[in-house]
């Protein structure tokens, strides 16, 4: 198949109609084009966030069967701490049984902590371990996760993402494990953004408020895959930012796609006091998902997505890791 001209934009949201009554937008500027892919090709993935265990992952995928929504990487944000061993290996099976990357949530984290930091006005430390009892907490979830085939984890603190990488690059982590930046703790511009690439980031959360020329700011800088959600949960904003689907991909590439959902109770962390709500949330968020596909096969611009299966981030650039002394 021949891959697709990325420098002539996709069909704007009534554009011809606009045009008609002297309302036509500037064309985009091609400068504004990232000029990185997945390796193996394809600018963008997907991801259905806050999959909270074995029967929410079964609704997920089960939806995403119906509805015809290619799934690359599912997400669960209660931690892996709130998994049993036996719903851990249910999970990397499914998933492996489908070829769909599972990320877990690594360890404690500010908002359940006993600091009452995050509850203050200001937010506090945010979602950050507190104190190396944390920082340990979060070690042992991801040496636990790997050891039952989990290759993914999501990390919310800067201190827990270097020290996974560094055990990463000694190998008391399977190297082929990648990690995730949480949403809430996502950067805000391009000298955040590569710090956390250095520190050993493999996709980075931006936030959902970021402007389009702030991404084409980051992909001058960096080429770590971006994770976006277009719909943001309401802690997040709840913004709603389906119609520059296309524009993400392409000043933003490589980058998943995030199918969140507004305006949906919180369910973090997960019991089954929360079943019910959990997975009506998860199939709304696969419909969400078939919505936004849809959306970008109108504008001509759901063309290059990754091969389903595909996880690697490619070549990243870390800081150099210091030497035990």
């Amino acid at each position: 198949m021949t891959a697709p001209d990325r420098s002539q934009p996709p069909r704007r949201p009534g554009a011809a109609a606009l045009d008609l009554v002297g309302m036509g937008a500037a064309p985009p500027d091609p400068a504004h084009t990232s000029p990185h892919t997945f390796p193996g090709g394809g600018t963008w993935r997907t991801e259905i966030p806050s999959v909270e265990g074995p029967e929410a992952l079964a609704t997920v995928l089960k939806e995403a069967t119906r509805l015809d929504v290619p799934v690359h990487r599912i997400s669960q944000g209660s931690g892996v701490w709130m998994l049993t061993d036996a719903e851990i290996t249910e999970m990397v099976e499914a998933c492996a049984e489908r070829d769909v990357e599972l990320c877990l949530f690594t360890g404690p984290r500010g908002t359940w902590d006993i600091g009452a930091a995050t509850r203050t006005p200001s937010g506090g430390g945010g979602l950050r371990a507190r104190g190396h009892a944390s920082v340990a907490g979060c070690v042992e979830d991801a040496l636990r996760a790997t050891e039952l085939g989990v290759r993914c984890l999501l990390v919310a603190d800067e201190g827990v993402l270097w020290t996974l990488h560094r055990l990463r690059e000694t190998g008391a982590l399977p190297a082929d494990t990648a990690f995730k930046v949480s949403a809430l703790v996502g950067p805000v511009n391009p000298a955040a953004y590569a710090v956390w690439e250095g520190l050993g980031a493999d996709s980075v959360n931006i936030p959902s408020d970021l402007a389009l020329d702030q991404l084409t700011e980051i992909r001058r800088v960096s080429r770590a895959p971006m994770d976006l959600y277009l719909e943001a949960p309401d802690d997040l904003g709840g913004y709603v930012r389906m119609y520059d689907t296309a524009e993400f991909i392409r000043r933003g590439a490589p980058l998943y796609l995030k199918f969140g959902l507004s305006k949906a109770p919180g369910i973090y962390p997960y019991g089954a006091h929360l079943r019910d709500v959990t997975l009506d949330t998860a199939r709304e968020r696969v419909r969400r998902g078939r919505l936004a596909l849809d959306l970008l096969a109108r504008h001509g611009a759901d063309g290059d997505m990754a091969p389903l299966g595909s996880r690697a981030p490619g070549a990243l650039r870390r800081f150099p890791t210091p030497e035990r002394s």
